[in-house]
C-alpha cells in the first residue's frame, strides 16, 4: 500500500468498494490457475463459451482430465492455490461439467467458496444454471444444502422456485432433503419464491409454475406461511389477477387458468383465503375481510345514485360477508370493527342497517341449520364446492342454502342468520327500492 496522501485516498476508496478486493485477487492472484486448467478444459474463453452449443463432451474428455490432475498437482503448493481451485470449481459448475468438478473436489476446491461479484457458492450457480446433476454432486461431498446467499440470503431451494425450467433441480433438492419452509430474511419460503415470480413467466411456463407448486406442497411446504409484511400466497395470486385486465384475452384466459388451479392446490393443502395467518387464532376473530368488504361498499356506493344499481351492489357485499360467516361456526368480529358511513351518501342508511345488523349476529346464538352448513362445507373441501353441493341427494332449497346463492329465483328470505326459535336480528335484501330490513325478530313459522 502506497503512503502518504495518495495511499489514504487508495484506502479509502477500497473501504467504500469491497467488491474491487475480490477482483484484484482474481486478476493479479490466482487468475492464472483458472485460465491454464480452464485452457486444458477448452472453456478459457468467455465468449467462446457462450456461442457452444453444447458443453456435454467438455470437460469429460480422459486425456483433458489427466492433463488437469498434472497441472494440480504441480501446483498444490503454490500461493493462492485454494483460491484458484475453488474459483475454477465455480466455473466448471456453471457450465455442469460433473467429471470435472469431481477432480476439483478430489484436489480441494472448497465448496462454500462464494464468487466474489455475486457471493453465490457453487451449489447456488449450479441450481441458477439449471445443473441437476451438478447439484447432487456438490450435495453429496457435503455442499451445505440449505445455505443462503450473503447479498439476497436466497437459498438454493428459492432459487430453483423462481423459474420454472429449473424445476429439475427443485425436483433434485427436494429429494436431496432441503428444508422446503426455510424464510429468507423477509419471511419468504421456496412456495412465496415460486408465487412471487408467476407474473414475470410467459404462457408457456404456466404449467411447469403449477408442477413446482404442487411439488412442494407435496413435501410439505406451508400453505399458510406469511412474510414480515403480511404477505401470504393469495397476495401474489391477485397481483397476478391484477395483471390479467391488462392482458390479450387469450392470454387472460390462459392466467385466470392457471390461478385457478393454483387456488386450488393451495386450498386442498390448508390455505384459507378468510384468515390472517400471523394471528394465532387463524379464526373469524383475525379475518380483515369484514373491514375490506364494507370499505369498498362504502366507496362504491357513494357515487351511485341509481337505487336499483346500489341495491345489487350491496346485495353482492351481503353475500360475500354470509360466505366468510359460513365458514366458521362461530361468529366474532375483530374487536376494533367499526365502519365510517358518513362517506356513502346517497345510501349511508343501507349500510349502517347491514353494518349494525352484522355487529348484532356476533351476540346471537347460533342456529343448527347454520351449524349444519359450516359442517358440510367444511367437509366438501377442497374449493370449489359448488359442483359438489349440486351432487347431494338434497332438495333443491337445501342445496340453494349451502350455495348461499342469494340470487337464486324463488328463494326471497335471504338473510344473514338462519331461523331458530328464539329471536335474533336479520338482514334481508329488499326488491327494487325497499330499505334493508335490519333488526328484526323473526320466529320459527
Amino acid at each position: 500500500m502506497r503512503k502518504g496522501p495518495a495511499g489514504l485516498v487508495c484506502r479509502a476508496e477500497h473501504c467504500r468498494m469491497p467488491f474491487l478486493h475480490g477482483f484484484r485477487r482474481i486478476t493479479l492472484e490466482y487468475q492464472p490457475l483458472v485460465d491454464e486448467i480452464l485452457a486444458l478444459l477448452a472453456l478459457q474463453d468467455a465468449e467462446r463459451q457462450n456461442a457452444l452449443e453444447s458443453h456435454a463432451c467438455l470437460g469429460s474428455n480422459g486425456s483433458q482430465l489427466s492433463a488437469m490432475r498434472q497441472v494440480l498437482e504441480r501446483e498444490a503448493h503454490s500461493p493462492f492455490y485454494q483460491e484458484g481451485v475453488s474459483y475454477t470449481l465455480l466455473k466448471v459448475t456453471e457450465l455442469g461439467l460433473v467429471k470435472a468438478a469431481e477432480v476439483l473436489l478430489e484436489f480441494g476446491a472448497d465448496l462454500s467458496f462464494e464468487d466474489p461479484v455475486t457471493y453465490y457458492t457453487p451449489l447456488h450457480i449450479a441450481v441458477l444454471r439449471n445443473q441437476p446433476d451438478m447439484v447432487e454432486l456438490l450435495a453429496r461431498h457435503g455442499a451445505d444444502i440449505n445455505r443462503r446467499d450473503r447479498i439476497h440470503e436466497s437459498s438454493p431451494l428459492d432459487l430453483a422456485s423462481e423459474e420454472p425450467e429449473r424445476l429439475p433441480c427443485l425436483q433434485r433438492l427436494l429429494q436431496l432433503g432441503a428444508d422446503v419452509n426455510a424464510a429468507d430474511k423477509t419471511g419468504k419460503t421456496a412456495l412465496l419464491h415460486a408465487l412471487l415470480h408467476c407474473h414475470c413467466s410467459s404462457v408457456v411456463d404456466l404449467d411447469d409454475i403449477t408442477e413446482s407448486i404442487r411439488l412442494l406442497l407435496e413435501q410439505g411446504a406451508d400453505a399458510r406461511a406469511t412474510t414480515e409484511n403480511g404477505d401470504t400466497v393469495f397476495t401474489y395470486i391477485i397481483f397476478l389477477l391484477g395483471d390479467i385486465d391488462l392482458a390479450s384475452t387469450e392470454l387472460a384466459e390462459v392466467q385466470n387458468s392457471f390461478c385457478i388451479r393454483v387456488m386450488q392446490l393451495l386450498m386442498a393443502h390448508g390455505a384459507n383465503p378468510s384468515a390472517a395467518y400471523n394471528c394465532s387464532l387463524h379464526g373469524p376473530s383475525c379475518w380483515s375481510g369484514f373491514q375490506t368488504v364494507f370499505d369498498c361498499l362504502c366507496s362504491d356506493v357513494s357515487i351511485l345514485k341509481d337505487s336499483s344499481i346500489s341495491t345489487e351492489v350491496i346485495q353482492m357485499g351481503q353475500t360475500l360477508l354470509e360466505l366468510m360467516m359460513a365458514s366458521s361456526q362461530t361468529i366474532q368480529l375483530p374487536s376494533d370493527f367499526e365502519v365510517d358511513v358518513n362517506s356513502c351518501r346517497y345510501h349511508e342508511e343501507k349500510i349502517r342497517s347491514l353494518f349494525c345488523s352484522v355487529k348484532q349476529l356476533e351476540h346471537t346464538p347460533q342456529a343448527l341449520k347454520h351449524l349444519c352448513r359450516v359442517f358440510i362445507r367444511q367437509r366438501l373441501r377442497p374449493w370449489p364446492i359448488d359442483v359438489k353441493i349440486k351432487a347431494l341427494p338434497l332438495p333443491d332449497r337445501l342445496k340453494w342454502y349451502l350455495l348461499i346463492d342469494h340470487t337464486a329465483v324463488g328463494h326471497e328470505d335471504l338473510s344473514l342468520t338462519d331461523d331458530s326459535s328464539s329471536p335474533r336480528s336479520v338482514v334481508t335484501m329488499p326488491t327494487d327500492s325497499q330499505q334493508i330490513t335490519a333488526l328484526r325478530p323473526l320466529s320459527v313459522q
